[in-house]
């Protein structure tokens, strides 16, 4: 990942839970030097994490999938139930479709890639926080592909208006919540407002179910 620029005022509490030394710090360098974000707790461990992670009560948390001992799936299902109001972003460099459907039932809010630049991870932050779900368009065809095993049906789907299937087609090519209102030319909010009546549609408890169940369906 390569750093921005430093700059300040931080606001948005993030949490780090990476076994890999280096990369932890360079995720360390890359919040303690952006503006709009803080780091709040670095932990090498899901263990050292879910010790800490109730006193701090980051606004979001940076998790790997694969951690020594009890795993970064395991740890998101445990803090769904301990921390509702945090959103989980979970960190990959494996292609395992298994792993993230799992995630994905967990609780997780997004997927990102361990090999993402950093303004990828920043405005990953952002558009979780503002209720987003970011992810890269590879790993959602996985779970498209994972998802397919266990839901045939889309039921709901044709009911879906125009502006519904273009936000989730967007959200499906990789597109963040501000980008995808900046293309339809409409503000965040409505692309919140339409995403709640999309989950409602397709009875679905959240985005990416929502994503993986347009798209089984095209």
């Amino acid at each position: 990942m390569t750093e921005p620029h430093p700059a300040s005022q931080p606001s948005k509490r993030v949490a780090l839970v990476e076994d890999d030394l280096g990369l932890r710090k360079q995720l360390e360098r890359i919040l303690r030097s952006s503006a709009g974000v803080s780091c709040v707790g670095s932990y090498p461990s899901a263990e050292e994490a879910m010790a800490d992670l109730l006193r701090v009560r980051p606004d979001v948390i940076l998790m790997d999938i694969r951690l020594p001992g009890m795993s970064g799936i395991e740890c998101v299902a445990r803090l769904r139930h301990d921390l509702p109001g945090t959103y989980v972003i979970m960190l990959t460099v494996y292609e395992d479709s298994e792993r993230i459907f799992e995630a994905l039932q967990a609780g997780a809010d997004g997927y990102l890639v361990k090999s993402s630049p950093a303004k990828t991870l920043l405005a990953a932050i952002e558009d979780v926080y503002q209720g987003g779900a970011p992810l890269s368009t590879d790993i959602a065809r996985k779970v498209v592909r994972r998802f397919r095993q266990f839901d045939p049906a889309a039921a709901g789907a044709d009911n879906l208006a125009p502006r519904e299937r273009e936000v989730l087609d967007l959200l499906a090519s990789g597109y963040l919540y501000k980008e995808i209102a900046d293309h339809m030319g409409i503000s965040a909010e409505t692309v919140r407002s339409y995403m709640k009546c999309v989950c409602r549609k397709l009875h679905v408890k959240n985005r990416i179910e929502a994503v993986a169940r347009y798209l089984h369906r095209q």
